[in-house]
């Protein structure tokens, strides 16, 4: 297995613990532990606010999963997951310089998980939720939202939909229009389908259907979950029904989030100026040379094509922000905000190949979490 350079990079893990302060004679350590740490102990007991200021807790977030939706492997577990929520607290350190500690939990109920990470939260400025399954994922996140004072931040949900929004404002630029002029096409209802659907919806889109496995969400529709049904209430305006192939044609954007394959013939039926948003990984609803046939803008998940769909240019950024300002959530104008930076960053830079910026872009984070304070501060949670 070392012969493979992912084995030897991984092996004894991506991270470990480093002190900011330095031990190396009795001095310190009376100061950094006893007697010393106890005079702090009483003062945050005394004045519980005062656990931001001397401790770690207010640059620290729990990155946590129960390894049922793992990147596009599905439901592999807890252990198998840590990998990935290691690399998520390597991105956030290296890119926002926020701490964080990856936790695989083996919860497979929502009251279990809930209860497990609320009574967790005392050690943490926020919790990032990571790879769990839909429906699942939704009600953990509202739930916790309700119960904790800390920014709640479901990764799979909003960084997609934050870096997706900033995409198209900078695709209708480009072929000379805004999101209100679009008509948009979602391929999956899971958890990155509907947090996409719901800020384009919130941004002015001026129609967007969303399809599953079964064809397009609509009001007529039985059978519904009640996540779909909510989706069927604020989209699809035009009441399309049937499948993901019929909704396309004449349509101005395709986004897709789900596995499954867009025919060429498919994209070609699009309107005039397309925008192909093809997300799944590692292989593309359509392949991005494909599209360019027809579409003006492609975009992907995948870094070895034109502007990668990248959730490391929102969550880094996205809890910088939420931590400068100490904001007690993370509410939709944040969200919103966080897109508008993004998407302001490639300025007159616009082009085909670059409607959004580089996941090593140095300005991404610091405009992302400006623009984020600044929203949180204006909306009252800070």
């Amino acid at each position: 297995m070392d012969e493979d350079p992912a084995f030897a990079l991984h092996r004894g893990g991506k991270l470990h613990v480093t002190s900011s302060v330095d031990v190396n004679d009795p001095a310190g350590l009376s100061l950094a532990y006893t007697p010393g740490v106890a005079r702090v102990c009483n003062a945050i007991a005394d004045r519980p606010e005062l656990v931001d200021t001397y401790t770690w807790k207010s640059n620290l977030v729990a990155v946590v999963t129960d390894g049922t939706a793992v990147l596009g492997l599905g439901n592999i577990g807890p252990e198998a997951s840590l990998p990935v929520m290691e690399g998520k607290s390597l991105l956030f350190k290296q890119f926002a310089g926020v701490d964080s500690v990856p936790i695989a939990l083996t919860c497979s109920d929502v009251d279990e998980f809930v209860e497990t990470v609320a009574r967790m939260a005392p050690s943490f400025g926020g919790v990032n939720l990571e790879d769990i399954a839909a429906p699942r994922c939704f009600e953990i996140e509202a739930r916790l939202r309700e119960r904790l004072n800390v920014p709640v931040f479901h990764d799979d949900q909003h960084g997609t939909a934050i870096v997706t929004v900033a995409a198209l404002h900078n695709a209708a630029r480009l072929t000379g229009r805004s999101i209100g002029d679009l008509r948009a096409v979602v391929s999956g209802a899971g958890a990155a389908g509907v947090a996409v659907t719901k800020m384009l919806v919130d941004g002015g889109i001026g129609d967007i259907a969303v399809a599953d496995s079964k064809g397009l969400i609509h009001q007529g529709r039985e059978g519904l979950t009640p996540v779909k049904r909510e989706l069927a209430e604020i989209s699809n305006k035009s009441g399309l029904t049937g499948s993901t192939e019929s909704a396309l044609e004449g349509a101005d954007v395709f986004i897709g989030l789900s596995a499954g394959e867009v025919d060429e013939s498919v994209v070609a039926s699009m309107a005039e100026n397309a925008v192909v948003f093809a997300m799944a990984n590692p292989n593309p609803e359509v392949h991005p040379e494909v599209a360019r046939k027809y579409a003006s803008v492609v975009a992907t998940g995948r870094s070895d094509f034109p502007n990668q769909i990248n959730n490391v240019l929102a969550f880094p950024g996205i809890f910088r922000g939420a931590f400068d300002a100490g904001a007690s959530d993370i509410t939709e104008n944040m969200k919103q905000a966080a897109a508008r930076a993004l998407a302001d960053l490639v300025g007159d830079d616009l082009s085909a190949d670059y409607v959004i910026p580089s996941a090593f872009d140095v300005r991404v984070a610091p405009a992302v979490a400006t623009a984020v304070a600044e929203q949180a501060r204006a909306d009252g949670v800070a």
